[in-house]
């Protein structure tokens, strides 16, 4: 018996110290905005949540005549932050006003108050914050989990869309999952608001590339940084919690703006196949796949992303 209670008395230590050394408590916000969110950030109030945002190129009236610069809301994917546009950004703003945020539960923006990371939440906030800013009408531009709420903004608000591009968007359901129930959390994941090791961490982010050496140093040390900010990790499992797809086909049938679809020749998360999903129920689209790039094809080859979207915004 004795040894029996020494045994465990010694596993108990072992996991204790195990979980000590994993553990990853969340960065004090003050150190996280000084280290990422310098000017252009800015934080904006709205409808209850501090918004972290970055507002660049012309500011004149969006849409409303020939000599006005167009607007352009870009939407991250999921556990990325504004941060994965800034290159593209720098590469548009001499003819667009580019409009770039963390969403809800993610980045600098973190946790909602509300509790609310449903779509239709989403919707909501990027219809005031386009009021707020004087947008009346923009080109709105999605990735993955953001490319999903901007054709579902496009689809609930279409007077406020006039082109749409989505890159690799989510929104039809994987093998076994159903439409209209809530998705289930694993259990391993319940341990995400606790620890982040680093190397689990670059093994979920590697294959989001086509080349993985594209995770500098510099980009993996941002995301763990943004995983880290404070509440973000929980707010990711609130998310997956409640998160909920509708039929895409009906509301996808109903987007009138043109739509360009804008994939990654090697996407191992959202492979371009799924463009054709797209393509049979959309009204008015055109594919451009762009050769040896992954799931974020605008931190890779910024320039090959810009040019695309200069060819379908500006006619360039």
């Amino acid at each position: 018996m004795r040894a029996l209670l020494l045994i465990a008395g010694l596993v108990a230590a072992g996991l204790l110290l195990a979980a000590l050394w994993l553990h990853a408590p969340d960065r004090p916000r003050a150190v996280l905005e000084a280290r990422h969110a310098a000017a252009p950030s800015a934080f904006m109030e709205l409808d209850g949540l501090r918004l972290h945002l970055r507002d660049t190129g012309p500011r004149s009236a969006p849409l409303s005549g020939p000599d006005d610069a167009p607007a352009l809301i870009l939407l991250h994917g999921f556990a990325s932050s504004l941060h994965t546009w800034e290159d593209v950004a720098a590469l548009l703003e001499d003819r667009l006003r580019v409009i770039r945020l963390d969403l809800p539960g993610f980045g600098l923006t973190g946790p909602d108050p509300s509790g609310d990371y449903s779509d239709a939440r989403a919707i909501r906030l990027i219809a005031a914050l386009m009021d707020r800013l004087g947008v009346r009408q923009a080109h709105l531009l999605g990735s993955s989990m953001g490319g999903r709420i901007a054709w579902r903004f496009a689809a609930a608000e279409s007077g406020r869309v006039a082109k749409l591009v989505l890159m690799a968007p989510d929104g039809f359901a994987s093998p076994g999952q159903g439409y209209g129930t809530a998705a289930r959390v694993p259990l391993l994941m319940r341990v995400l608001p606790y620890t982040l090791p680093d190397r689990l961490l670059r093994a979920s982010l590697e294959p989001a590339y086509g080349d993985p050496s594209a995770l500098t140093t510099e980009r993996f040390a941002r995301y763990r940084d943004m995983l880290l900010a404070p509440g973000v990790r929980q707010a990711i499992l609130d998310r997956m919690a409640g998160h909920m797809l509708p039929p895409p086909e009906p509301l996808l049938a109903s987007i009138q703006a043109p739509v360009l679809l804008l994939w990654g020749e090697r996407d191992a998360m959202v492979p371009a196949s799924h463009a054709a999903d797209y393509q049979r129920v959309l009204a008015d689209s055109r594919l451009v796949v762009l050769p040896g790039l992954g799931h974020v094809p605008m931190e890779e080859a910024p320039e090959a992303v810009a040019a695309a979207l200069r060819r379908f915004l500006l006619a360039e």
